[in-house]
């Protein structure tokens, strides 16, 4: 019975590492429950014993998502020298392997617009995503008061994720994709010291 169980849950972190890579590829309207269970190598049929609806599964793949985004972003900022935490956590946001790779990158990129229309246990996973995620900039940001790290952090957050979508819909110019990440940096930066 343990090892059904596993097997179980093993089952369903697939579906959930599957279904948040294609939405973040191809977006939520366009990922349906049928090629998420194909990409996983299971059945249509099977969706129902690990999940109740479309929007159940999406709003556990936005909120396995964001926890990835953070995990991989603290290894990077522990992994920086003393006091470049945030420096680093920019430099791998707006990176070209981010830019070039939208499945494997940020849900708030990925799928933000879609999420206002979603509603629901999607726009709760999505929000709670980004307080988490805005959590993580705030302990590397400086300011005199906790409130100034809060809103500096999300002004550097909002231009990571204007940037990286900038260099995303400008990416047939290399030139200027690579000028709107590097502008990005520099602004989000400048934010960061206030």
């Amino acid at each position: 019975m343990r090892r059904s169980s596993e097997e179980k849950a093993e089952t369903r972190r697939q579906i959930v590492k599957t279904a948040g890579r294609m939405i973040r590829g191809k977006g939520l309207a366009e990922t349906g429950v049928a090629e998420v269970m194909a990409e996983a190598g299971l059945t249509h049929g099977g969706f129902y014993r690990h999940f109740a609806s479309k929007e159940d599964l999406a709003a556990a793949a936005v909120e396995a998502g964001f926890a990835h985004m953070r995990a991989r972003l603290a290894a990077i900022t522990a992994k920086a020298p003393p006091g470049k935490g945030l420096e680093a956590l920019i430099d791998t946001y707006l990176s070209e392997a981010h830019r070039d790779q939208p499945q494997h990158g940020c849900v708030m990129a990925s799928i933000g617009m879609e999420v206002q229309r979603a509603g629901g246990v999607i726009q709760a996973a999505y929000e709670d995503g980004i307080a988490k995620l805005l959590a993580l900039f705030t302990e590397h940001v400086q300011a005199a008061s906790r409130r100034q790290q809060e809103d500096r952090a999300q002004a550097v957050l909002s231009v990571l994720v204007g940037g990286l979508l900038l260099a995303r819909a400008l990416k047939h110019d290399a030139a200027e994709s690579q000028r709107a990440l590097q502008n990005a940096k520099l602004a989000a930066l400048r934010l960061a010291e206030g």
